[in-house]
């Protein structure tokens, strides 16, 4: 994402002009966005034109319009963003009050303009400008049969492909079936490799398996490689690093994301950072419980008390569309900023980012131990009976 021009007063009020460089970009934008704000963009309009004759044709003409944020759709498989609602500029093709839907393109600028800029939009901001966080992994998580090939970025988990193959039992006495399959599903996932994985921007490619599926996968790869003489997988081969997995399925990738040894590998990525924040957090409510806090209300109350080391946050509570209550998230996250706290804000779209939201979306690390809210309300209702 590139920042073009920022102009934001001292109430907060202002606007942003913005150019989305690659689809990652676009889950950014979806997440800047509000009902309400205002979207200034280039787009395509269907226009009726009728000739002197009185006869109607229909072109297509490309023009700028301002619109009123009423909803937003974005497709997280294509990274698509389609942004609907009334125009509120004067324009030649389109009336005042007329609905249209913009499709934000890559390469195309848009200006954003909201009544009020809060802290955690504008932290979104700088850090979709940042060319520091572009760190990229990639993963192949497999087992016999079954591989998913992911691309972990900064913001979001993406499921590039998944490559599903019959693989026959072994026979007594014959396991040729057996293995011209599993030959036909490595070249499959070998082929995906090729086709998705961009090897100039990502660091590492995990590839992980229950028992020995991953070690078979990575003999047969670089053999082939050798054979047809593929530069690119030759030259990337320290970029591969074979991880144990439970199974062959996206969701064994928050395990993978915990190993010691990958952690340590990918310690400059946001994604490692979020998995070992949450982790920390289930380990405190194992054996601490009054250090671990998670729904809002207690949160909040933790946060009063100064309490909180390490917050975590889901990006899906700032998607909210009544106003006071992302506000109260807002100022949850500036207090426990202001007091010296981490604040992490997790991607809903990556696994640990799902894990959390199944927490209510927000929970905490206390730098001490507070007794269970929930009992010290009890008591005080008691002690009012």
């Amino acid at each position: 994402m590139k920042l073009l021009h920022k102009d934001i007063e001292k109430d907060n009020a202002g606007q942003v002009t913005l150019v989305p460089e690659e689809a990652e970009d676009m889950w950014h934008t979806y997440n800047l966005l509000q009902v309400g704000d205002s979207l200034r963009a280039s787009t395509i309009r269907k226009v009726q034109t009728e000739s002197p004759t009185g006869s109607v044709g229909s072109s297509r003409v490309r023009t700028t319009l301002t619109l009123c944020v009423e909803t937003i759709d974005f497709d997280s498989q294509a990274c698509q963003l389609r942004v609907k609602g009334t125009n509120i500029e004067e324009n030649q093709y389109v009336k005042m009050g007329a609905y249209h839907t913009i499709e934000l393109e890559l390469n195309r600028k848009f200006t954003l303009a909201k009544k009020s800029w809060d802290s955690v939009v504008l932290d979104r901001i700088d850090q979709a400008c940042d060319p520091a966080q572009k760190a990229d992994v990639a993963a192949v998580v497999m087992q016999e049969g079954l591989a998913n090939v992911v691309l972990v970025t900064p913001a979001m988990t993406l499921l590039r492909a998944k490559v599903e193959v019959t693989i026959p039992r072994k026979r007594k006495g014959s396991c040729t079936q057996h293995e011209k399959a599993l030959e036909r599903f490595y070249e499959a996932v070998m082929q995906a490799i090729l086709r998705h994985i961009n090897f100039d921007v990502v660091k590492c490619i995990l590839v992980a398996s229950p028992g020995f599926v991953k070690d078979q996968f990575i003999t047969y790869l670089f053999k082939e490689a050798v054979r047809q003489d593929n530069k690119v997988l030759l030259e990337n081969r320290p970029k591969f690093m074979l991880v144990h997995s439970s199974s062959g399925h996206k969701y064994s990738l928050k395990e993978i994301l915990c190993d010691p040894t990958v952690t340590s590998r990918l310690s400059d990525t946001k994604a490692a950072g979020e998995v070992k924040a949450l982790e920390d957090f289930y380990k405190m409510l194992q054996h601490e419980p009054d250090r671990a806090f998670y729904g809002l209300a207690h949160v909040e109350k933790a946060a009063d008390a100064l309490a909180i080391d390490t917050l975590l946050i889901s990006d899906k509570l700032f998607r909210h569309q009544d106003v006071p209550t992302r506000s109260r998230y807002v100022r949850l996250v500036d207090s426990v900023r202001d007091n010296g706290g981490n604040v992490r804000i997790f991607s809903s779209l990556h696994v640990s980012g799902e894990q959390l939201t199944q927490l209510s979306g927000v929970a905490a690390i206390l730098r001490f131990p507070i007794a269970d809210l929930s009992e010290a309300e009890e008591d005080s209702s008691s002690e009012e009976d």
